[in-house]
């Protein structure tokens, strides 16, 4: 059936758009700045090299048990920093004007362990064009542990979710390390991917070389080199991954799933009533936009509808570009929502909560 499915389409944007004056105001007035443009790049750059300052830490002082755990937990909060801020920007090709140089700096995904071709394709490609809309947001359907989505298959554990996900967030970037990439190249069930793309070949080679090459110089190198049990080594490791997580799903839950969120099924015919800007203002939040230290944290997560709507500028541009888009969603009565961190998790909550069970109430239908 889904194969079948008509690839989304939305409303031509008619004379009066607010977009189109909105563009032309943000490129006069923000986007002439070319300072803003190298604040990215110093930035993308010094938390890349940070990185690998925190390593050498854990292989310099890990020796002392505190220090090991401390400079991995840091390692873990960087690794978020640097995958939203930088290589976040890098795959929308907004760190550097060459696209050569943005290709070659979205390789620090596979310094994680993952693969870059495949994350920025489902990235690009259906989150960006469909944020929310069922069969087609790769990013939202990420399991069927959790239901959102009003048409997918409801189960009687998905009650509890409210309760259980807040343990398997923790998880997330182990998931991710050993789940999710498996079921991206190989899984054919909601695999949306399949339905656009064919996998280059070398892309699976990589794939299973980023990972082995991850946990080689993360949990083999130190056990070579540091004075400690192998297994105080792995739970070491497994912290970071629980600091990056916990850090990483701040920004992952606060802008597309509270509990006012909107999961749009497209017609058969895949026509939407909105436009696409329309449509980006419908489903995204911001959070905590107006605080310099979640901007530093999350770059372009906290000030997520500049980000839909102008996903090929750099995220230190944002924070000048959100003000124009609140004076446009006011003038022309349009949806703009930005939460405090702490109220869109709890927002997100409350979405679980409601959506777990049959009484659930969502906008669901066209828009």
């Amino acid at each position: 059936m889904k194969d079948t499915l008509v690839r989304p389409t939305y409303r031509k944007a008619g004379p009066d758009d607010f977009f189109k004056k909105l563009q032309k105001e943000v490129q006069e007035t923000v986007l002439n700045n070319a300072k803003i443009q190298r604040l990215n790049v110093i930035k993308s750059i010094g938390v890349l090299i940070s990185y690998f300052v925190l390593y050498a830490c854990i292989l310099i002082f890990g020796n002392n048990t505190f220090l090991l755990f401390f400079f991995y937990i840091l390692l873990g909060f960087n690794t978020i920093i640097l995958f939203i801020n930088a290589f976040h920007d890098a795959a929308h090709g907004a760190v550097f004007k060459n696209k050569k140089y943005n290709k070659w700096f979205m390789y620090v995904l596979e310094l994680f362990g993952s693969n870059n071709y495949i994350w920025s394709k489902r990235h690009v490609l259906l989150h960006h064009p469909y944020p929310n809309v069922q069969n087609w947001d790769t990013d939202i359907k990420q399991s069927d542990l959790v239901h959102l989505f009003p048409d997918s298959p409801l189960l009687k554990i998905h009650k509890y979710q409210h309760i259980y996900m807040w343990l398997l967030y923790p998880l997330y970037t182990l998931n991710w390390l050993f789940i999710r990439d498996f079921k991206d190249f190989f899984g054919t069930k909601d695999n949306y991917l399949k339905r656009i793309l064919k996998i280059p070949k070398i892309e699976y080679v990589k794939m299973f070389a980023a990972k082995i090459f991850n946990l080689f110089y993360l949990i083999g190198i130190p056990i070579l080199v540091l004075n400690h049990p192998w297994y105080l080594i792995v739970l070491a490791w497994f912290v970071m991954h629980i600091s990056a997580s916990l850090l990483g799903v701040v920004a992952l839950i606060s802008t597309h799933v509270d509990e006012d969120a909107v999961f749009p099924m497209p017609p058969e015919d895949g026509k939407m009533n909105s436009t696409w800007a329309e449509h980006q203002l419908m489903v995204t939040k911001d959070f905590s936009a107006d605080s310099k230290l979640a901007n530093f944290l999350f770059g372009g997560f906290t000030h997520h509808v500049a980000h839909h709507l102008f996903p090929h500028v750099a995220h230190t541009y944002y924070p000048r570009i959100t003000p124009i888009i609140r004076r446009y969603a006011e003038e022309y009565n349009l949806p703009y929502k930005c939460y405090p961190a702490y109220q869109a998790m709890l927002s997100h909550y409350y979405l679980l909560k409601k959506s777990g069970v049959k009484e659930s109430i969502f906008a669901h239908g066209e828009i």
